[in-house]
């Protein structure tokens, strides 16, 4: 590894957006895009794991982590816009063509970045990264959808579960056989930066905005026709979020998509780190990605 892992700040349309970056700086990018309700913190063993082959780069999203976390009156909050802000952010570290790790709400954005530029993606990891309507778990989800369909007092309270202690460790130990395994700082990280003054109304927005999500599905699913891209992934057999039948469904489109189920939940980098960090280095090393031909300009 190149120097150890950055923590940097750069400044994106006046918003401070921070991200980890390790690795050679003209070495092939892989992007890393964290999910709900974490940051970039999720990546913290992955990224070392990487470095030394890799240019890593994870962000955390707008409202998340580190980054900003203005108000609704100053942000829209929706994927597009998340989407938005990932963009400018690669464009401003010269990050053209990359492979790209998507997770729970890091998929939404990953798949609007193939869309918005489909030569730029060289390759899919997703873990909990759903492109399918199969794999939603019902139990999970429906408070949620209920809630976007019809926002308002009756529905709003069950869609707030989300934003307990309860339910953020429910969704860190939830399917993992050994939750000693699961570092308490992953989740008690994940909740301190959740409970920002007013964060709640920003996470209720995107609530409401991720139908839109669904709906690009059909062209996501068009262009891995297209593409033929290459997909790994790396998926808790146990998550009661995703199901396994989200990672499955790749294949329909991509039948060489390499797809591996791991006895674990939500949160697979918790307990499988060293495991996945493996996979990945076996599938991009098949590929043999190209270095990048610019250094980011910092």
């Amino acid at each position: 590894m190149v120097g150890g892992t950055h923590h940097r700040t750069a400044t994106v349309d006046g918003l401070d957006v921070f991200y980890r970056e390790a690795g050679p700086p003209d070495a092939p990018p892989l992007v890393l895009l964290h999910g709900f309700p974490t940051s970039s913190h999720m990546f913290r063993e992955l990224i070392p794991a990487l470095a030394d082959q890799y240019h890593v780069v994870a962000p955390d999203h707008i409202g998340f982590g580190y980054s900003s976390a203005p108000s609704l009156a100053d942000f829209p909050y929706t994927f597009d816009a998340l989407t938005d802000v990932t963009a400018s952010l690669l464009d401003q570290l010269d990050i053209r063509r990359y492979a790209v790790y998507m997770q729970d709400y890091g998929a939404p954005i990953a798949l609007r970045l193939l869309l918005r530029r489909p030569e730029s993606i060289s390759a899919i990891i997703t873990q909990s990264g759903n492109a399918y309507q199969e794999g939603f778990v019902e139990a999970f989800w429906k408070p949620l959808f209920t809630y976007a369909k019809e926002p308002g007092p009756k529905t709003e309270a069950a869609a707030r579960q989300a934003f307990t202690e309860e339910m953020v460790r429910w969704q860190y130990e939830t399917g993992v056989p050994d939750v000693s395994l699961v570092s308490p700082d992953a989740w008690r990280h994940a909740m301190e930066v959740l409970a920002r003054p007013g964060n709640d109304e920003n996470q209720l927005q995107l609530f409401r905005d991720y139908k839109t999500n669904l709906d690009i599905y059909p062209q996501a699913q068009e262009c891995f026709r297209q593409t033929q891209l290459p997909l790994l992934a790396v998926w808790g057999a146990n998550d009661e979020i995703f199901g396994p039948d989200g990672a499955r469904a790749f294949a329909r489109d991509l039948p060489d998509a390499e797809i591996h189920l791991l006895d674990t939940g939500h949160f697979a980098l918790e307990t499988h780190v060293g495991e996945i960090a493996g996979h990945i280095r076996e599938f991009l090393g098949r590929l043999q990605l190209q270095p990048m031909m610019a250094v980011s300009k910092r």
